[in-house]
């Protein structure tokens, strides 16, 4: 791809027909055989791989993204997940046979069958366009999906290049791309689908909601969230510092689960500063506006909402600052704030904009993260294990990175996701698979059971009694919500919690009575 494609909106007249196009390929059972999807898998792999030259070329032009960042952040990324999930398809699509089935159950083999949800849509955020779009693409593709994608207008040079990718490699009857802006999308949302994937902010991912609601459209929403970050005073103040600093240098700190905000323990607040500082400079020993290793804001509209939230902040710039509107640059810069009220913290930033409140200890960060932001898409905590576990404990978030920068949104197998309204529905790894999958119960009774299941037809006169016999499960508790002890079930578990504990403890003791045995023969032995 020695030229990168130009981006053309699709016709909006066009749209229903794509959308149907692609439904009746999944109604022809196109995508259901494994082979299938690991053939369209395979083809997508190789597709970003041809083109990694035009990718890091279009995410530069569109995000002003270094070759390193785009590699690993971007296209690095995808190509793990695909071959992850070629890996693991054959297993995560097994028939799983049912947990916790009691005994007389179990004749009608109940099991998990994994079928596809249908035909899906995707649509893709800015800050990372590649990844964000390939990674729920490649899980849509495992779990036997049809799919339309929309790429974020805003990325325009790889929402073209994506297509044209796509188009080129994949089974153009099974996906398609949709490019344009709201007409497109809302034209896009006035279809049926199975599921809609969305990555993006609160205010679109509202409309999106409401507007699945209208069909009962199952939807995944990854968004984001005022996301806090807690240094201690027993935290390393020099590592929290090199950390927090990479969380929001990384694509010029447009990440959804970087941090919004730090609180700072009164008593190492000049360290940290001082220490990020440092970290600046072992950075960028030449500063961040001339490098390739410092993105720009992805465009003007977003620049300026960055500058007036400096503008309109009451803090105090401690490093940093410059900005550039006709390069969209800005400065990773941070500003101690005194209040929660502030433009730096009542907003998320999406930037590399890093305010940072004192405290007077750990009772007050959780307070003010909670009141903050009740259910952020990220938490960060920095100090020694118990209070990083009480920030755990205390907080909820979408995920969390203990004593590390956004640490658990950068492994591709490990389910991420938000809570509350930084999210709902989770992906990446088998929950990838997971979230483009419906899990059916299946089971298969025979003929033969006829005469077992009477019990269950009219006329019930004294069947009753019968049927609670067959089926009925007797409580471990009594009325005040207390265990009862039963010395029975005590010696049966060996003093073990349940039944498998129970059932491991034997084996330990069996096996430890063996090794006895056996040494005893030997040192009888030993002695003739």
């Amino acid at each position: 791809m020695a030229k990168l494609p130009e981006l053309q909106n699709t016709q909006v007249d066009a749209i229903p027909g794509i959308v149907n196009s692609v439904r009746s390929a999944f109604h022809a059972q196109k995508t259901k055989p494994l082979e299938f999807r690991l053939v369209q898998l395979r083809k997508l792999y190789w597709g970003l791989k041809d083109n990694e030259d035009a990718i890091a070329l279009a995410c530069k032009e569109d995000l002003g993204k270094g070759h390193f960042e785009a590699n690993l952040t971007e296209l690095d990324f995808c190509l793990n997940t695909i071959i992850y999930c070629c890996d693991k398809l054959p297993t995560w699509a097994k028939d799983e046979s049912a947990a916790d089935i009691p005994l007389a159950n179990k004749l009608l083999t109940p099991k998990i069958r994994k079928d596809p949800l249908g035909c899906v849509l995707i649509i893709g955020p800015y800050n990372f366009p590649v990844n964000l779009v390939i990674a729920p693409l490649a899980g849509a593709i495992a779990a036997g999906n049809t799919v339309v994608i929309k790429p974020s207008e805003n990325a325009p040079k790889v929402a073209a290049v994506l297509q044209k990718i796509i188009e080129e490699h994949l089974d153009p009857t099974c996906y398609a791309v949709v490019q344009g802006a709201i007409p497109e999308t809302t034209a896009l949302l006035d279809q049926k689908w199975d599921k809609i994937f969305y990555t993006g902010g609160v205010s679109v991912g509202t409309i999106i909601a409401k507007k699945a609601a209208e069909t009962l459209t199952p939807i995944t929403l990854e968004l984001g969230g005022r996301n806090p970050a807690i240094v201690t005073k027993n935290a390393d103040i020099r590592l929290a510092a090199r950390r927090l600093l990479w969380g929001k240098i990384v694509n010029a700190g447009q990440v959804c689960i970087s941090q919004n905000y730090t609180l700072v323990d009164k008593e190492v607040l000049d360290q940290f500063v001082d220490q990020m500082k440092l970290a600046m400079k072992e950075f960028y020993p030449t500063g961040t506006r001339h490098t390739d290793d410092f993105g720009r804001i992805i465009n003007n509209r977003q620049w300026q909402r960055l500058k007036t939230m400096v503008t309109d902040s009451k803090g105090k710039i401690l490093m940093g600052g410059e900005m550039d509107e006709a390069d969209k640059y800005i400065e990773p810069t941070m500003i101690q704030v005194d209040s929660i009220h502030d433009s730096l913290i009542v907003d998320e930033s999406f930037g590399p904009l890093m305010p940072i409140l004192p405290v007077e200890n750990l009772n007050e960060a959780i307070r003010i993260a909670n009141e903050v932001h009740a259910t952020p898409l990220g938490l960060y905590p920095f100090g020694n294990k118990a209070e990083t576990d009480r920030c755990l404990q205390e907080i909820r978030s979408g995920g969390a990175s203990v004593n590390d920068g956004f640490m658990h949104g950068s492994l591709p197998t490990l389910a991420f996701g938000g809570i509350g309204d930084s999210g709902q529905g989770a992906y990446r790894g088998q929950a990838s698979f997971d979230c483009f999958t419906h899990k059916r119960s299946i089971t298969s009774t025979p003929s033969w059971m006829e005469g077992m299941l009477n019990v269950r037809y009219p006329p019930y006169t004294g069947k009753l009694k019968k049927m609670r016999a067959m089926s009925e499960m007797k409580p471990n508790f009594n009325r005040e919500g207390k265990v009862k002890f039963s010395l029975i079930s005590f010696l049966l578990r060996l003093g073990a919690g349940t039944k498998g504990g129970g059932l491991m403890r034997y084996i330990v003791l069996i096996i430890g009575k063996i090794s006895i045995v056996v040494t005893l023969e030997s040192s009888t032995n030993a002695k003739q």
